[in-house]
C-alpha cells in the first residue's frame, strides 16, 4: 500500500506563527491557495481511499483538493501541546528554547501534552487498521505536519530530531510493504508543485 500523505494548507495561525496542536483552526487565503495547488497532483494518482484528520483545516484542505467523500478521524489529529496550544513559537524559543528544541526531537512533553511514544502509536494505529481490513493500493491521508513526522518515524525509522517541519499542503508518500516483504520505501518527501519550502511553522 502506497500511502499519500498531503499536510494542510498553511494555516490561520502558521500565518502568525502561533502553536496550534489540536486547536481547530481554519486555513488562511493562503492556505486555501496552497490546497487548491496540490489537488491536481494527487488527483493523478487515482488514490482508492481518503481519510482525514477531523480538525477545520485538514477538512477544508481535502475539500479544496476536491475529495469531499474523506473518513475523518480524531485519531489523525496533530499532537497535543497541552499549556503551549496558542502560544507564540518566538515566544516559546525565547522562554524555553532548550524545551522547545526537545520538543521538536520528540524528547519532551509541554504540560498536559501529548508524549511523542503516545502521539506515534495513535497515529500509525488508524493506519495499521485499514492495511489489515481493506485492500488499498493508494490511501490518501490529509493531516498535519506532526502527524506526518510520526509516520515516517514509526514505519521508516526516522526520528522527529532528523526531519525539516513539513511544509504546508506538500505530497510525502511511503510505499508500505505487504506482511513479510523487503521494509517501507520514503518515495517522496514535502513535494510542492510551486516552490520549496525549507522554513515551515510547527
Amino acid at each position: 500500500m502506497r500511502l499519500l500523505l498531503v499536510r494542510h494548507g498553511q494555516s490561520e495561525w502558521n500565518a502568525v506563527k502561533r502553536l496550534q496542536g489540536q486547536a481547530d483552526i481554519d486555513l488562511s487565503p493562503e492556505g486555501r491557495a496552497q490546497a487548491r495547488e496540490i489537488g491536481p497532483i494527487v488527483q493523478q494518482i487515482s488514490p482508492d481511499y481518503a481519510i482525514g484528520s477531523d480538525l477545520k483545516r485538514a477538512i477544508s484542505t481535502a475539500e479544496l483538493m476536491g475529495f469531499d467523500h474523506v473518513q475523518l478521524s480524531s485519531k489523525l489529529r496533530e499532537i497535543s501541546v497541552g499549556d503551549w496550544t496558542g502560544q507564540p513559537i518566538e515566544t516559546l524559543i525565547e522562554q524555553s528554547p532548550d524545551d522547545y528544541l526537545n520538543w521538536r526531537a520528540g524528547s519532551f512533553t509541554p504540560p498536559h501534552g501529548e508524549s511523542w511514544t503516545e502521539f506515534v502509536s495513535r497515529t500509525h494505529g488508524i493506519i495499521d487498521e485499514y492495511r489489515r481490513h481493506m485492500d488499498i493500493r493508494n490511501l490518501l491521508v490529509v493531516c498535519h505536519g506532526g502527524v506526518i513526522r510520526a509516520l515516517l518515524d514509526h514505519y521508516l525509522g526516522l526520528s522527529p530530531k532528523s526531519i525539516i517541519p513539513v511544509a504546508p499542503a506538500s505530497l510525502t508518500s511511503v510505499r508500505l510493504p505487504k506482511s513479510g516483504e523487503s521494509p517501507a520505501r520514503l518515495e517522496l518527501f514535502n513535494y510542492r508543485p510551486t516552490d520549496l519550502e525549507f522554513g515551515a511553522p510547527d
